[in-house]
């Protein structure tokens, strides 16, 4: 018994929509629509739904959850889309959610203040994918009641599958919103055959490949390891032992081998192989970082086998394969490592300090990105790698070139600030208590691991008033924020609908790019003949200087063909006392054309038909006289073999690729075909 059943049994109504939870949403649509309370009461579904709807949406984007075509966001979508679509039931033409969703903020807003502070994000997502529906709507609708009509004129009562996955991937008419109007109508949709169809369109376009024993089918393979290696006192009931933060480096035995998901005694060289030991300290990717790299080599003791006897295997990959069980993936490129031998696993320590430098810039970024946007800019996904960092954040319109710099000027101070980065476990109740962000859709533990980036060493007790960014965060980081080096956004843009995407470089990558830019500057330079400083101005003035080159270069064009047109002119041929030319124009452009077809109409302007040919851009012309006589300029584009349309007395297309004079000798005939 929820706390909306409660409050309907106190205020004694008989339904949660007529609690005072929802009186305030359901006053502004009944305003909006201008129904009596009765008349709203008599058709009452609409008004729930659209109330109930864009409360869950007003809360979802407050949690940062915007409109999107996959997973929550998805959800989102047809949220929002099916309250828009119950707005058409009670006469609702305009966008309106907005001012329902209004009503739902000052509502819940002093106990739910993350509503408050997104106001404008929830308003303008609302609007905007209410408008977006309304265009899709419109016109996949209109599709689906035909078919609709055509089921039930033939004694049917569900609609194909294969149908309304074409209506999804043509007109954007979501599944959902099909099966509702079907059932409003006593009828409905296959969804099953909508999911096979859009699986395979799915796999058609690469989206299903499928997985490989690597990718999780084994894990029950791996989990009978597990139970072997207790029985035997290798493992503990807590299993591999998992430190990525203190231990890149770690000596073990090696528990167990397996190639292609088979348990071996002994590793051959090239073998691709899955390698158990007691504890790692790799990675596994999570949280948007990726895995750790590295080898694990044969460790040697005084009374174990020779050097000569060592052997390496290069490790890729790191997974959990089944509870209790991390694996390291990698090929063996030398000796042959066995069971049982001793080994040292070592991660790439330089690769780590190039993602512990993204991850750590990736909050620095996201702490600029609330400075600069403001608090609804929140982390949508990313991607840590050794290489670039990938951050998704919500967000409706692009960034302008200077929020951009404010950016990433913002992020470099922070780096030059020298700032401690510390990381401290603790219970997740007490890092929510003390502020720390976390992030929607992620799952979090009664434990948690919290990464504070301080605004001076004075603060390493944590107070939070110092802190400059606090988050949860299971990834690895850095311990000062200048050992990040430099940071450069290397672009901004659309992700997907109201999510915005940048990718920006740190440490070593941002010094390749930096020697990069610096030695292209420098070339650039060398060829312009100037220094370095002067490259902008030099650049602009040639600018300049191509663009009064361009236009003299058009004029002279313009003029040779005026020239060749005049020329041409002379060859005008008389057909049924009509005046006919057909010529072709080399180096023109369409407007040249047009100019042309201009100068036809001042020569001819009763019982004229021209066809002037560029390349194989044609363009035809024809008098308002003849028009009426039903000769009209596509016809004529049609009859020699082209294709394009336009005004009767003026049409422009395309030739194909051929012989443009044979066109140009079709054009008379043309001419006393379509004339009446």
């Amino acid at each position: 018994m929820g706390f909306e059943r409660i409050v309907s049994v106190l205020q004694g109504v008989d339904s949660n929509y007529k609690t005072d939870l929802f009186t305030g949403s359901l006053e502004v649509l009944r305003s909006l629509t201008g129904h009596t309370e009765k008349d709203m009461l008599a058709n009452f579904t609409p008004y729930r739904v659209i109330c109930d709807h864009v409360r869950s949406a007003a809360f979802l984007i407050a949690d940062g959850v915007v409109p999107g075509n996959a997973g929550r966001n998805y959800v989102t979508r047809m949220i929002i889309r099916r309250a828009a679509r119950f707005g058409t039931k009670i006469g609702l033409k305009e966008p309106f959610l907005a001012k329902v969703a209004e009503a739902v903020i000052a509502e819940y807003g002093d106990f739910y203040p993350e509503l408050e502070k997104n106001k404008a994000t929830i308003l303008d997502n609302l609007t905007r994918e209410e408008v977006r529906f309304a265009r899709t709507v419109e016109a996949g609708t209109a599709h689906l009641q035909n078919h609709l009509d055509e089921i039930r004129a033939s004694n049917k009562s569900s609609l194909d599958g294969n149908i309304a996955f074409d209506l999804y991937a043509t007109y954007g008419l979501p599944f959902e919103i099909s099966r509702d109007i079907a059932r409003e109508q006593g009828l409905d949709i296959d969804e099953a055959g909508f999911t096979a169809a859009k699986n395979e369109h799915s796999k058609a376009s690469g989206g299903g490949k499928a997985m490989g024993k690597l990718g999780g089918e084994d894990s029950e393979y791996f989990a009978n390891i597990f139970k072997d290696l207790q029985a035997k006192g290798k493992l503990s009931a807590s299993g591999v032992e998992y430190d990525p933060y203190n231990s890149p480096r770690l000596e073990g035995e090696v528990l167990a081998l397996a190639v292609n998901s088979e348990s071996v005694s002994s590793a051959s060289l090239d073998d691709v192989v899955e390698v158990i030991l007691p504890k790692t300290g790799f990675y596994i990717e999570s949280g948007g970082q990726v895995g750790d790299e590295g080898y694990i080599r044969f460790s040697p003791s005084p009374s174990g086998r020779g050097q000569g006897e060592g052997w390496e295997i290069e490790i890729t990959s790191v997974r959990r394969a089944a509870a209790g069980t991390i694996t390291h993936i990698g090929q063996v490129i030398s000796g042959q490592p066995k069971v049982g031998d001793k080994a040292v696993a070592e991660v790439d320590i330089t690769r780590r300090h190039n993602i512990m430098r993204n991850h750590t810039a990736t909050h620095l970024l996201h702490k600029a990105l609330h400075e600069i946007l403001g608090d609804h800019a929140r982390q949508a996904g990313s991607l840590v790698s050794p290489k670039y960092l990938r951050f998704d954040f919500t967000q409706p319109d692009g960034m302008t070139s200077e929020q951009i710099e404010r950016v990433e000027k913002m992020v470099n101070e922070a780096i030059a600030a020298d700032m401690p980065v510390v990381k401290v476990t603790k219970s997740l109740d007490e890092a929510k208590k003390e502020g720390a962000m976390a992030l929607f859709g992620e799952k979090y533990g009664e434990t948690v691991r919290t990464v504070s980036i301080l605004d001076s060493d004075s603060s390493l007790s944590e107070n939070a008033d110092t802190k400059y960014s606090y988050e949860l965060c299971g990834g690895t980081h850095i311990d000062r924020t200048s050992d990040i080096g430099a940071f450069i956004i290397v672009s901004e843009g659309s992700a997907a609908a109201g999510i915005r995407r940048i990718e920006a470089v740190t440490g070593r990558g941002a010094y390749e790019l930096i020697n990069k830019r610096f030695k292209t500057l420098k070339q650039t330079a060398g060829s312009l003949k100037s220094s370095v400083e002067e490259v902008p101005a030099k650049v602009d003035a040639l600018q300049d200087e191509v663009s009064e080159l361009k236009k003299e270069l058009a004029n002279l064009r313009a003029q040779s063909a005026l020239t060749t047109f005049n020329l041409q002119l002379a060859n005008v041929k008389t057909v049924k006392d009509i005046n006919v030319l057909a010529v072709e124009i080399p180096d023109a452009n369409v407007d040249t054309l047009r100019m042309l077809a201009d100068k036809f109409r001042e020569k001819y302007p009763k019982a004229g038909a021209a066809v002037l040919v560029t390349g194989l851009t044609i363009i035809a012309v024809v008098t308002e006289d003849l028009v009426k006589r039903g000769l009209k300029a596509g016809d004529i584009i049609t009859g020699i073999g082209g294709k394009g349309g336009g005004r009767p007395n003026l049409a422009q297309g395309s030739l194909p690729e051929g012989n443009v004079t044979d066109a140009l000798n079709k054009v008379v005939k043309s001419v006393e075909e379509k004339l009446k």
